[in-house]
C-alpha cells in the first residue's frame, strides 16, 4: 500500500486455510470450545441430554463464528499519505490512512494497526466500526524521531473479528512506505570571508561560451531562439538549424567534505560529536546552495554527491532543490566508514582550484592533520570546523595536542574553527568570517589582504 496508490485486503483470502482461521481463536473463544467439550464429556458420563445440548452449543458457537469470518467475502482497500516524506530530526510527520469498503457487503469491527518501528513511538491501533458498502474512513497518527536514518512505515494490517469477539483474523497489505529522517539544519548568517579564489558571492564571474569565429560552440534551433544568432556554417555542416550558444553563467563551487572516520569520533546519539559534525555539514551545505553555487557532498572514502555533471556538483539552478534533497538523503542513512585516513578525499580534490572548502573534521593525528593541509592547497578557499576531541571525550591532557593541530592547518592556508561540546553553528560561522589566514591565533578585525569572498 504505497503513498496515494490504493492497496486490497480480501477477507475471503485463503492463503492461511482453515488451521490459521482455528488459530485466530480468541481467549473467549477457546473457553467456549473448552467448555462445550468438558459438558458434553460429562454429559455422556452422566447419561444427561439437556447438558449434551448445553455442551455441543458452546463448542458449536466458536467453530460457527470462525467458518462465517474464514468465508467473508468483502473487500477493504487502502491508502497511506506521509505528510511530508521528508522530516529533519526531532519533526513530526503526521501519516494519514483512508480505508475503504469496495465490496457489496457492509463490514464487521475492524482493528487497524501500521507497523512503525520502535524509534519512530509505539504503534497506532484504531478501531474502525460497521463500514457501509462503498464507505470509507480516514485516520491519522504522528511520528516522530530524534534519530536521522530511513524508517519504513508498514505494512498496514487490518484484525477482523465476529460480534461474539469469539475469533480475530489478521489481513496485511503487501506495501509499504519510507520516511526519510535527515539532519536537523540551521540558518547560517550571509557574510563574506576572505579567500584566494575569484567568482564567489558578489565577485563571481560569468564566462562567454562564444570567443570568436573559429570558436563557436553551437547547439540545435528551439523555439523562440532569435533568428540572427543562426549560425549557418554549422546548419550546412550538421543537416539542421543551429544557433550560437548564448553566454552562460559561471556557478562559483564550493565543496562541503564530511570526515566520517570512526576513530575520529567517540561517543553516539543524538547529541554526540558525530551527529553535530553531519548536521553542520547539511547546514552548510543548504546555506552554500541557497547562496546560488554549485554544491557537491564529499566524504572521507572519496564519495561525492549528486556525482553528475563536471566534477560531482550539483547542476543548474533549477536543480538545487533535488540536488539538496539528495544530498540530505545521503546525510540521513551516512554512518562511521572503516576507513583510517583522508587519502581518498584528497585525490578527489586534485583540479587545483574546486572553488570553496568547507571541511567539517574529526580528530586529527599528525599525518591526517598534514593530509587536511594538502587539500588546502587545491581549493580557492578552505574553512575547517575541527571538532575538538578533548572537549567532547573529557581528555584534559589531548588539549595541546589539538591546539597544535589547528595551528598546522592555519598555517597551510584554513581558517580552522575548533568546535567544542554545546557550541552552536551560526556563532562558529560568525567567527570564521572574522579570522584570517594568514594568522594561526584566529579572530581578526580585518581581512585586508585578500580578494573575493563567500556569502
Amino acid at each position: 500500500m504505497a503513498a496515494g496508490e490504493p492497496g486490497a485486503v480480501e477477507d475471503g483470502d485463503r492463503k492461511g486455510g482453515l488451521r490459521a482461521a482455528l488459530g485466530g481463536l480468541t481467549t473467549r473463544g477457546r473457553s467456549f470450545l473448552a467448555a462445550g467439550l468438558a459438558a458434553a464429556v460429562c454429559a455422556y458420563v452422566l447419561g444427561q441430554g439437556d447438558l449434551l445440548r448445553v455442551g455441543l452449543l458452546l463448542a458449536v458457537l466458536p467453530l460457527v463464528c470462525v467458518t462465517v469470518l474464514y468465508r467473508t467475502r468483502y473487500r477493504v482497500t487502502g491508502t497511506r499519505r506521509l505528510s511530508p516524506s521528508r522530516v529533519p530530526a526531532g519533526a513530526e510527520a503526521r501519516v494519514h490512512l483512508r480505508m475503504e469498503n469496495v465490496s457489496r457487503l457492509p463490514t464487521g469491527l475492524l482493528m487497524l494497526q501500521d507497523r512503525v518501528p520502535y524509534v519512530l513511538g509505539p504503534r497506532p491501533r484504531f478501531v474502525l466500526d460497521r463500514v457501509e458498502a462503498g464507505g470509507r474512513r480516514e485516520v491519522s497518527y504522528r511520528v516522530r524521531s530524534d534519530l536521522r536514518g530511513r524508517y519504513p512505515l508498514g505494512p498496514l494490517q487490518l484484525r477482523l473479528s465476529d460480534p461474539f469477539g469469539m475469533c480475530e483474523l489478521s489481513r496485511s497489505f503487501s506495501a509499504y512506505d519510507t520516511l526519510v529522517v535527515v539532519p536537523r539544519t540551521v540558518p547560517l548568517p550571509v557574510l563574506r570571508l576572505a579567500g584566494e579564489a575569484s567568482g564567489y558571492g558578489d565577485g563571481r564571474q560569468r564566462s562567454l561560451a562564444l570567443a570568436g569565429e573559429d570558436d563557436i560552440i553551437p547547439r540545435g534551433y528551439r523555439h523562440g531562439d532569435d533568428l540572427r544568432r543562426v549560425h549557418w556554417r554549422s546548419t550546412a555542416r550538421h543537416g539542421e538549424l543551429m544557433v550560437r550558444r548564448e553566454e552562460q553563467p559561471q556557478r562559483a563551487r564550493c565543496t562541503v567534505l564530511l570526515d566520517t572516520r570512526g576513530i575520529g569520533y567517540q561517543g553516539a546519539g543524538p547529541d554526540s560529536a558525530f551527529e553535530w559534525a553531519v548536521s553542520g555539514a547539511a547546514s552548510a551545505l543548504v546555506h552554500m546552495l541557497e547562496r546560488g553555487f554549485a554544491v557537491r557532498l564529499l566524504t572521507d572514502d572519496g564519495n561525492a554527491v549528486p556525482g553528475e555533471g563536471s566534477g560531482g556538483f550539483a547542476g543548474s539552478t533549477q536543480e538545487s532543490a533535488d540536488s539538496a534533497g539528495l544530498m540530505l538523503d545521503t546525510l540521513a542513512v551516512v554512518g562511521h566508514s572503516d576507513g583510517g585516513g583522508l587519502s581518498r578525499a584528497h585525490d578527489v580534490l586534485r583540479g587545483g582550484n574546486e572553488g570553496l572548502l568547507i571541511a567539517f573534521f574529526g580528530d586529527l593525528d599528525e599525518e591526517q592533520a598534514a593530509v587536511a593541509a594538502r587539500m588546502r592547497q587545491r581549493a580557492g578557499a578552505g574553512v575547517a570546523f575541527v571538532l575538538d576531541s578533548s572537549a567532547w571525550a573529557g581528555d584534559e591532557d589531548e588539549a595541546g595536542r589539538a591546539e597544535e593541530r589547528l595551528r598546522r592547518l592555519r598555517e597551510s592556508g584554513w581558517i580552522a574553527v575548533p568546535v567544542e561540546p554545546g557550541a552552536e553553528l551560526p556563532a562558529l560561522w560568525q567567527l570564521a568570517g572574522g579570522m584570517r589566514t594568514d594568522s594561526p591565533s584566529g579572530p581578526s578585525g580585518g581581512t585586508t589582504g585578500f580578494t573575493g569572498g563567500w556569502s
